[in-house]
């Protein structure tokens, strides 16, 4: 079953399918879509412009084009709060070194919500998926998207529906009204409905006001079984997130990705086998929290997993970048464990 833009999309598979909202009626014929609006001119013109933008959003001139590697580019790699605090800022008793250190230009302690977009070539161009839009989403992409070239977003897959996982849905406006006419999101069933309560005006459109541009979202709803998009294959990882909370992560090609964690299943883990490239959740050096786990808990896993490198991500203030680091380069010579944190705006080759 597939959400579309608050109207349920039954059978797939269909060559044909009908769906219908309060504010539009859309007709999929294929490979071939038709979408009439109420207010079908300034619509229509809209989408059209999207799409002309669209088509040229890989030759933009003065930006940096993607290669032919595909890469994950880390586009926050910090708690929900970000790193660094105001709180720490406006302290005059007391002094925090790391967000001292996150408040100066460029350093690698400074960090948003935790988000990483997956980059890879296409016949048609490159594609562009990205993993949750939280709250600091457009910050992020305000800082990395012209830095590195990346114009239009071809999917956003969800991990769980926190205020730092969902919180920048609206801010895809920007998108849908001038780079492409729409995106779709791939979200569990617990977390869509969710989304029906904080974003129901994106869910369903019929309560918008009439002229208003906001984000066109299509909702495609995704189970713990393996789905494609865009022709890469995603399986999902199921951990908890917190006692009896469900979250997400995501394995594509031999990269494991799991950014709030604080207990594995051990169903999961037979799904992680051979994994070269594991991203995951560490939020603070000395101990686990009730919903993260701690660097000696990741640890642990990464152990246990075993994958050929390891990059830690969703870090709080008491995680200094370079000190921290330092400590676990020494795992590589002890262990040969090749381990490091992650930093906002890392980019990595990977195969697909």
């Amino acid at each position: 079953m597939v959400l579309f833009l608050g109207a349920v999309r039954l059978a797939p598979s269909l060559s044909s399918l009908i769906s219908f909202t309060h504010s539009r009626l859309r007709f999929s014929l294929s490979k071939c879509s038709f979408s009439v609006s109420r207010y079908e001119f300034p619509q229509s013109t809209r989408v059209f412009q999207a799409r002309r933008q669209s088509q040229s959003a890989d030759a933009q001139p003065g930006v940096k084009t993607p290669s032919e590697q595909p890469e994950i580019i880390f586009l926050g790699t910090g708690t929900s709060e970000g790193i660094p605090r105001v709180s720490c800022l406006t302290n005059t008793e007391k002094t925090c070194p790391v967000c001292s250190k996150a408040a100066e230009p460029g350093n690698k302690n400074r960090r948003l919500n935790t988000s990483i977009l997956i980059r890879y070539p296409r016949s048609s161009g490159s594609c562009n998926i990205l993993i949750d839009a939280g709250k600091f989403f457009y910050h992020s992409a305000l800082r990395w998207f012209p830095t590195y070239g990346i114009r239009k977003i071809d999917a956003v897959i969800i991990t769980h529906s926190h205020a730092d996982a969902i919180g920048g849905l609206d801010d895809l406006r920007d998108w849908t009204n001038n780079v492409q006419p729409h995106i779709p999101i791939y979200v569990a069933q617990r977390d869509f409905e969710v989304m029906k309560k904080t974003h129901y005006y994106l869910v369903d459109t019929s309560v918008v006001t009439p002229g208003a541009a906001v984000s066109e979202l299509e909702f495609d709803i995704i189970h713990e079984e393996p789905f494609l998009v865009h022709g890469l294959k995603f399986t999902p990882l199921p951990v908890w997130h917190g006692r009896d909370y469900r979250s997400l992560g995501f394995r594509f090609g031999n990269i494991c990705y799991i950014s709030d964690v604080s207990d594995i299943p051990k169903e999961t883990y037979p799904l992680m086998r051979n994994c070269e490239i594991l991203i995951m959740d560490a939020l603070r050096p000395d101990r686990s929290s009730s919903t993260h786990f701690g660097l000696p808990r990741a640890l642990e896993e990464v152990r246990k997993i075993q994958p050929k490198r390891t990059l830690f991500t969703g870090m709080m203030h008491l995680m200094d970048h370079e000190k921290v680091n330092a400590e676990l380069i020494k795992l590589m010579d002890t262990e040969g464990l090749d381990v490091q944190l992650s930093y906002d705006g890392l980019r990595v080759p990977i195969t697909l």
